[in-house]
């Protein structure tokens, strides 16, 4: 049987959620017995000039060229899995959203900010057609295997609507505002079986806002615990700026 051809591809990122499926291990193997990964920048030098049957991207879009690139991958691929949070939400890349885009070039380049151009970060599919999402910074890794499962059989994966609390209730894990920590998950999208939480860490928010978030809810338990609302919203900002995004925003000049 002829395998399916599958692409790795990375834009503006810190490549960590390739870094999870190079470290996959044994599960990795069983992977490929079913897949042809044909190109993978991180772990492998060959590039692949046919098309794909799935092409699993990182990363958020912002400049031009990244918009060209994403879009040539789009045409080449039947299938477009967006993974990790600059993939599917804009992710940390998105906080550059709230400043001005040539005091953020001239910040981060000095008196060369001229030969960088940039574009408000946008998501993947604010750009082009995404098929599947895996939400998450890194990804939650049975949550790919779970999603690449469903691509190459062609049935739909519906990402959780609800929120990381439902996880931890199920995890029996003691709540973090409990223990005096700030935490998103009254409003963070669950599919990452409280990952963080389970492992002595808050909830950041990596994986997005629910659709219909309970803000009575969390209004009530920042009031109990004494934490602003404005300090919330600040925070929540750090992967979810792009929810925000507003056409144009270029500064190509």
């Amino acid at each position: 049987m002829k395998r399916p051809k599958v692409g790795f591809f990375d834009f503006a990122c810190c490549e960590g959620c390739q870094l999870q499926v190079a470290n996959f291990g044994e599960e990795l193997l069983d992977i490929l017995d079913v897949i042809d990964v044909v190109e993978f920048r991180e772990v492998m030098s060959e590039k692949w000039e046919g098309d794909f049957d799935v092409a699993i991207v990182e990363g958020s879009i912002t400049d031009k060229h990244a918009v060209e690139r994403i879009k040539r991958i789009r045409e080449r691929s039947k299938v477009l899995i967006a993974y990790g949070s600059c993939a599917t939400i804009g992710g940390v890349n998105g906080m550059k959203n709230a400043f001005d885009l040539t005091d953020i070039r001239k910040y981060v380049y000095g008196s060369d900010y001229k030969f960088f151009k940039t574009q408000m970060t946008k998501a993947l599919h604010q750009v082009v057609k995404v098929d599947y999402f895996v939400n998450g910074c890194p990804i939650y890794p049975p949550e790919l295997v779970k999603v690449l499962k469903a691509a190459l059989q062609g049935i739909p994966y519906y990402v959780p609507d609800y929120a990381v609390c439902v996880d931890c209730r199920l995890n029996e894990n003691v709540c973090m505002y409990e223990k005096g920590v700030t935490c998103f998950g009254p409003v963070t999208r669950a599919g990452c079986n409280s990952w963080c939480v389970n492992n002595g860490n808050i909830c950041y928010g990596c994986r997005g806002i629910v659709s219909n978030p309970n803000e009575k809810g969390m209004k009530e338990v920042l009031t109990k615990h004494n934490i602003p609302i404005e300090f919330i919203l600040n925070k929540v900002n750090m992967y979810n700026k792009c929810r925000e995004l507003v056409e144009g925003g270029e500064d190509d000049e």
